[in-house]
């Protein structure tokens, strides 16, 4: 959620209480301002917008231009991860995926952790699971993964929920592009047609330029005949914690504001 005021924008952060901050009021603003918007006003951090109108368009490289960004790359980066060139022209390449979900992702029940050689297999995800175990990925899991320049942005997706063994319908995740810039987070979901080695490459390897998240795919209307009978029972037990949280924190900030008013009128003198 956006929220838009006339000196800043912030991003409405879930499952992250900010009471207890302290607040300043801001300069030269002479309005009262609810504890809950000041604590994400002045608290800090970067501001962001989705889907904000800029220029994502990328231009297209010859053989010659795709050679020199990858020694370009090559040279800037501090790490092994390097990119290489193809005979065929094609390139191979590392590209990290943060995963920032919200909800609870479903694994097979009692199956062990893949190994390296059965995520190397084939990527068919066929084989129907009878029975599945939901649980919450740790926050901001970051995963790497090696891929090839023709590599779109659904066989990412598809690739990080077989690393985490995740049965879950590829639909409903999205992979989105973060960029940096001017103190501001944008964010745009990539298409399931666009290729994330490209965009690395084009951006180098500076994380504000340019980072992957995965996030869950909101297209405004959740299609929830794709979950299962036990996935819905844990959402609505999922919501209702959120509800609960939501409103002990919002009577808390509300009584803090309070208490704080009254001892301002305890302590001046009328008149």
């Amino acid at each position: 959620m956006i929220l838009r005021v006339n000196i800043n924008i912030v991003e409405q952060q879930q499952q992250q209480s900010t009471a207890g901050s302290s607040y300043k009021r801001p300069a030269q603003k002479r309005k009262i301002i609810l504890p809950f918007v000041i604590g994400k006003l002045v608290g800090g951090g970067k501001k962001k917008v989705e889907d904000e109108q800029i220029d994502w368009e990328k231009p297209i490289l010859s053989q010659t231009e795709i050679e020199q960004k990858i020694k370009e790359y090559n040279g800037q980066i501090n790490s092994n991860l390097f990119m290489s060139l193809n005979k065929d022209g094609s390139y191979t390449g590392f590209i990290k995926v943060q995963l920032k979900l919200i909800r609870p992702v479903s694994v097979p029940a009692n199956k062990k952790a893949p190994s390296i050689q059965d995520t190397r297999k084939s990527s068919s995800r066929s084989q129907a699971v009878k029975r599945r175990t939901s649980f919450y990925l740790p926050k901001d899991t970051v995963k790497h993964l090696h891929i090839i320049s023709r590599t779109c942005a659904s066989e990412v997706i598809e690739a990080l929920l077989k690393k985490f063994m995740v049965v879950d319908n590829p639909r409903k995740f999205a992979l989105f592009e973060r960029t940096e810039k001017d103190d501001q987070v944008y964010l745009r979901k990539l298409s399931d047609e666009e290729q994330p080695l490209r965009l690395r490459l084009l951006a180098g390897p500076s994380e504000k330029a340019l980072s992957f998240v995965l996030k869950e795919n909101e297209t405004g209307e959740v299609n929830w005949d794709a979950f299962s009978m036990p996935e819905l029972q844990n959402f609505l037990r999922i919501l209702q914690r959120e509800e609960e949280e939501h409103v002990r924190q919002i009577l808390q900030k509300y009584t803090h504001c309070r208490q704080k008013i009254q001892e301002a009128l305890t302590t001046q003198t009328p008149g």
